[in-house]
């Protein structure tokens, strides 16, 4: 979802989340298993009767099924900040890299564990911006010293629906919104605040709007698709921030 801020110099990091025209200016709105004790379990697994057996064979064969599952989710993230290690946020990335980053982003997306975000606890907080296919963000037609160089956050606070984008060195941007469900997984975003450098308050006109829709959630990665197309890759950083009301 690419957010709108003013540019001249801004480029917000909501610039990344929601995918705005590209004459607007744009914002950007990252377990180890416990040690089973089965000890206390082992005569209740001793004293099944044996009619019980294929009902405790079909459970035990359960479980073997979910662990691969999630062992797999965890092969694919590691996958997934492998090929965008190297890429600069995106900016760096060939067509070849922007493909190899989608095709993995959509497996991911494939087994998304939640399928209600927007109802979900593990929205709210601050992400980093890891990746993202946005121009408006990447600005890569600029000099690289005029670019956004520092990291980039949005943060999204559900039971308020409200965000934030947070942009570093060298702008120091910020931008506000309020977002408004379409669905469980798409909002529409308007911006309602500006700062400058973070230091010059500007009040939006209600100009800066796009859309947002989360395709993959879970503890420490999101993944989230404008309605231009561009694709977004944060990871959790701060599940305790709160976005200003």
């Amino acid at each position: 979802m690419a957010l709108c801020v003013p540019t001249a110099t801004a480029t917000l990091p909501f610039k990344c989340i929601i995918d705005s025209h590209s004459s607007k200016p744009n914002s950007l709105f990252s377990f180890s298993p416990k040690k089973l004790n089965t000890t206390p379990h082992l005569n209740l697994i001793l004293q099944v009767p044996v009619a019980d057996s294929g009902k405790w064979r079909n459970m035990v064969s359960f479980f073997p099924g979910f662990l691969t599952k999630g062992s797999d989710v965890q092969k694919l993230k590691v996958e997934l900040y492998e090929a965008i290690a190297p890429l600069d946020r995106g900016a760096e990335a060939t067509p070849e890299d922007q493909q190899r980053v989608d095709q993995i982003a959509r497996k991911l997306e494939a087994v998304n564990p939640v399928k209600e975000p927007l109802k979900s606890g593990l929205l709210n907080g601050k992400w980093e911006l890891f990746y993202t296919t946005s121009q408006s963000i990447l600005q890569t037609q600029r000099p690289k010293l005029l670019r956004p160089n520092g990291k980039i956050y949005q943060a999204i606070n559900v039971d308020t629906l409200r965000a934030q984008n947070i942009e570093t060195w060298p702008f120091y941007n910020q931008a506000t919104a309020n977002l408004v469900p379409l669905n469980s997984k798409r909002v529409a975003v308007k911006f309602d605040f500006f700062k400058i450098a973070s230091l010059i308050p500007i009040k939006s006109p209600g100009s800066g709007r796009g859309q947002l829709e989360i395709t993959y959630l879970d503890e420490d990665l999101r993944i989230s698709r404008g309605n231009r197309g561009n694709l977004f890759i944060l990871k959790m950083v701060d599940p305790s921030y709160r976005v200003p009301l």
